[in-house]
């Protein structure tokens, strides 16, 4: 039978295209690639085999070969694994099957020309095995799926699309045959080979099997291949191994082949629990944050085992939502081999190493944030939004997790611990002062800062959607409350109260100018008050107890979500030379048209200043349009100074 064409899913054409014709200074993890999509399938051939005995033969060995042929010019990784159907090889080598494919070639792209390193992306994104084409003009794929007799073969050069034929295979399995570049024929040298095995793939679970060539000893001249095979790999869990056993340099490898990450990971941590339940594991705490960790669809959690045996890839039910960005591998002595994901829901012994890795992974996050300031900042950055989700989904957390949040410090311009906060509080403070808002920008220059300010108390802000939720679980830190400085009953320490006092006078508290700004408001905000906390601003809303900040409302909106408006409470600075002009106009020319349209700008300007959207636009430009010709024109028939 003729081979069948079939074009390139279109961002795997152009991802190829930066693949292949990008300079690269490490080719060689092409096998680290290849080797661990093996070792892959060789775990889900035996955990199917679980389930059906029949798809695999008593006595058959597990393995992975890596044949180079030096006459030919190809190097062959062989496996005896779960194996590929015709439609598989479809999709798995001819599409990249993630919803986000453009978001991802964009990130490609960027990085290229930003001169990033584009292995760490290929890696993140798993598409390691387009790596091949990094060192071979040609790849020609054979497979026959477990329970099947009949193979199939892929082959394409990268460049117009791909195709498929019947193809005849012994055993079930695939075998990746690389074409090799001219410029990359060290890559059928056994020593190279070797070395390359034992640095980035030494701890797979399968041997990895070579030609068996001694030391200094080449293959005889015109020899296709030495006869004997030999594992070249130690094959042994990294994991049941004494931690003391274990080095850096040991644990970072096995990081990147378990991850298919390039980057080293931020810290890990090894632990064996003995007792009424007996497991091991080992997390990974990374670098950067995957490109799906906010994909409400995406799966993320720690690779099962049982008895050393894979079992699941992403066990969910082994870390909770707060810290799916964790990695590593967790092995169990005492689940039962063909557990299944509905086992797993209702499993004491889940739970208790769920607790169990709960517990090392903030042991591990607070290690870091004690001994290593920037790599924690560097975590926060990448992580902290997700870490804060703790509080509001499990506060039993809060006593470590309180330690463990960073927020962002309006008067140092840098991210501060709650510890950090309270060590820098002037002697006459008393309550922790926060502010939610849009943005950083929007918030580090907010109105309702302004009087807090002046009394030289700093101001957290929070500026992530789960800000708002989490801090209900913060209502105090070290004996001292959390406070709002939007809350309607803020209330500043005595002597700034004294102080407010002071420099508002009673005869400039303008009752009739109240009153009109209620009458002309009404329905749009709960109250008008004079404002104690205003210096520079004219206007501020402040929201109610219990009402949700503006930003979450609209969050929700978004979001298809039934939210009832909140009216809030509009404050006036009265001292403010443009409430005072509003005023005496308001006394001139009681209930005319002119007031209305300054008191209904200020109203439109609080919501600006605060990053809400007004209700008219067109009618608010119209109105500040007016309002500008008219101050314009005063200003050109006022006498010149």
């Amino acid at each position: 039978m003729q081979p069948t064409h079939h074009p390139f899913q279109a961002e795997v054409s152009q991802v190829l295209s930066l693949v292949i014709h990008s300079l690269y200074s490490n080719k060689e993890i092409f096998l680290r690639e290849l080797v661990s999509n093996a070792s892959d399938a060789l775990d889900k051939r035996r955990f199917a085999a679980l389930q059906d005995p029949t798809l695999l033969n008593d006595g058959e060995q597990l393995e992975i070969r890596i044949i180079p042929d030096p006459d030919a010019g190809t190097l062959t990784i062989w496996d005896n694994g779960v194996g590929m159907s015709e439609e598989e090889l479809k999709k798995n080598l001819g599409t990249i099957a993630w919803s986000g494919s453009r978001e991802f070639l964009d990130k490609l792209k960027a990085a290229q020309s930003a001169g990033s390193d584009l292995p760490r992306l290929i890696g993140q994104f798993g598409v390691g095995f387009y790596s091949s084409y990094l060192v071979a003009d040609r790849v020609s794929v054979t497979s026959r799926a477990a329970g099947s007799e009949q193979a199939f073969s892929w082959e394409s050069t990268g460049e117009d699309g791909f195709s498929i034929a019947p193809a005849e295979r012994a055993s079930v399995g695939t075998s990746v045959v690389l074409h090799l570049k001219s410029d990359q024929r060290e890559y059928v040298e056994n020593g190279r080979l070797r070395q390359l095995v034992q640095h980035y793939s030494d701890y797979v679970a399968h041997p990895i099997l070579l030609p068996k060539v001694e030391l200094g000893e080449k293959p005889a001249e015109g020899a296709e291949r030495p006869p004997e095979l030999e594992a070249v790999n130690r094959a042994s869990a990294l994991w049941q191994r004494s931690p003391k056993d274990v080095t850096k340099e040991q644990y970072v490898e096995f990081y990147k082949h378990l991850t298919h990450e390039w980057e080293e990971p931020l810290g890990y941590r090894h632990f064996q629990i003995e007792g009424a339940q007996m497991f091991t594991g080992l997390l990974f705490l990374p670098s950067r944050a995957p490109f799906d960790l906010f994909d409400p669809e995406a799966h993320h959690g720690l690779r099962l085992h049982v008895r050393r045996v894979f079992v699941m890839q992403d066990c969910e039910d082994l870390v909770p939502r707060w810290l799916r960005f964790m990695r590593g591998v967790v092995d169990s002595e005492d689940l039962p081999l063909n557990v299944s994901r509905e086992t797993l829901q209702d499993s004491r012994i889940i739970k208790a190493m769920k607790k169990q890795v709960v517990h090392q992974s903030l042991e591990l996050l607070g290690e870091i944030a004690g001994e290593r300031k920037d790599d924690y900042l560097k975590f926060w950055e990448h992580f902290g939004v997700v870490l804060k989700e703790g509080l509001y989904f499990e506060p039993e957390h809060k006593e470590k997790l309180e330690k463990l949040v960073r927020f962002e410090s309006s008067a140092k311009g840098a991210l501060l611990s709650l510890d950090e906060y309270v060590a820098e509080m002037p002697a006459e403070q008393s309550a922790i002062y926060y502010l939610i808002g849009p943005s950083q920008k929007a918030a580090a220059s907010s109105p309702h800062l302004e009087r807090v300010r002046k009394a030289g108390f700093d101001v957290l802000l929070l500026t992530d959607a789960v800000d708002s939720f989490a801090i209900t679980a913060l209502s105090e830190y070290a004996g001292k409350p959390l406070i709002s400085v939007t809350a309607a009953d803020l209330k500043l320490d005595k002597a700034e109260e004294k102080s407010d006092e002071s420099e508002t006078k009673p005869e400039e508290v303008k009752a009739g100018l109240l009153e009109r700004f209620r009458d002309i408001l009404k329905g749009k905000v709960v109250e008008v008050r004079a404002s104690k906390r205003l210096l520079d601003s004219p206007a501020c809303l402040v929201q109610p107890e219990g009402a949700l900040p503006p930003h979450i409302e609209r969050l929700l909106r978004q979001q298809k979500r039934d939210v009832p408006s909140a009216r809030r409470i509009l404050e006036l600075n009265l001292t403010h030379p443009l409430v005072k002009s509003v005023t005496e106009l308001d006394e001139r020319e009681p209930g005319s048209e002119r007031v209305r349209e300054w008191l209904e700008l200020l109203h439109d300007q609080a919501l600006l200043a605060e990053g809400s959207p007004i209700e008219d636009p067109a009618g608010f430009a119209k109105n500040l349009t007016r309002l500008l010709t008219r101050a314009a024109e005063r200003e050109l028939s006022a006498p010149s100074a």
